[in-house]
């Protein structure tokens, strides 16, 4: 009898090292391995800032730093300030929001590509490894928000109910980084010099969501075309950084009205790109670590 290898292979009840499983299967592998995703995203945190002197205080001190240089550059320099009450609690917010997805983004596109021994050594689903990237910037995230906390007390806030809706903001700002680092690990994977040319991309979109200034600046007395306008409206990164300063500051809560459609918009893009995004990767899953 001339039984072809696949025939003879499945006939004894053998499959492709390696092949993609079905999504539902493939979603209940990752849940199985929940444990190694979260643990592998706490020892690369504490591995962060093994070799320096300071080592976790760089955790608290990096998104100090990086607020204090946009206070000096837009805040004192550019003059950005102007008209922005609390400006210092609404600058920290923003760069700190902001940095939780640049960092999500920017990492990614390595998150396969810089593991290919474990990748091509061991078997498990591949999307454990930029999982591990977005919760390791959540958890570095949370470090800043401590920072956060001290500096809107400082500046005479105080806790209100409100402050209870940073919850779902960063929930679904999670679940939008988390699809988004999917994308960028499948595409880092494959073309490397997807890693060099990020910076440059995710440097833009930070100058279109109001980091540093209002985004009422951008369209203050200017005539966009209706579709500019329309996009920095769904910005996606503007959006969460308004829901969380609407969320702990008092003044731009009172300055402007929260758009009725941001948590809508929030969600839709938490559902698209995170939903998306894990699609997207894993539809190459059986490609990756293979060269």
């Amino acid at each position: 009898m001339n039984e072809s290898p696949a025939a003879l292979a499945a006939r004894h009840g053998l499959a492709v090292s390696g092949a993609r499983p079905g999504l539902p299967e493939y979603v209940r592998q990752l849940w199985d391995r929940r444990h190694f995703v979260v643990t592998l995203s706490r020892a690369r945190l504490h591995a962060q800032y093994s070799q320096a002197r300071l080592g976790q205080w760089w955790q608290l001190a990096t998104p100090l730093l990086n607020a204090a240089v946009f206070y000096l550059i837009f805040g004192r320099l550019i003059g950005t300030r102007d008209g922005v009450p609390d400006f210092v609690p609404f600058l920290v917010t923003g760069v700190f929001v902001f940095a939780f997805t640049q960092n999500s983004v920017l990492s990614g596109t390595r998150a396969i590509s810089g593991q290919q021994r474990l990748v091509q050594t061991l078997h498990f689903p591949r999307a454990s490894l930029p999982l591990s990237v977005c919760l390791l910037q959540l958890q570095q995230l949370l470090y800043s928000l401590a920072v956060l906390v001290a500096i809107v007390l400082a500046w005479g806030e105080r806790p209100r109910a409100a402050w209870l809706l940073a919850v779902p903001a960063l929930a679904l700002q999670f679940v939008f980084n988390a699809g988004l680092t999917l994308v960028t690990a499948r595409l880092g994977s494959k073309v490397p010099d997807i890693a060099q040319l990020m910076p440059f991309a995710v440097r833009t979109w930070m100058y279109a969501s109001g980091v540093m200034y209002s985004t009422d600046h951008l369209t203050a007395g200017r005539h966009l075309p209706r579709f500019v306008e329309w996009l920095l409206n769904l910005n996606p990164a503007a959006v969460h950084i308004d829901l969380m300063r609407y969320a702990l500051i008092d003044s731009f809560r009172d300055a402007r009205a929260l758009p009725p459609h941001a948590w809508a918009i929030a969600l839709g893009w938490a559902l698209l790109v995170g939903a998306g995004g894990f699609v997207y990767f894993w539809q190459a899953e059986e490609r990756y670590g293979r060269g």
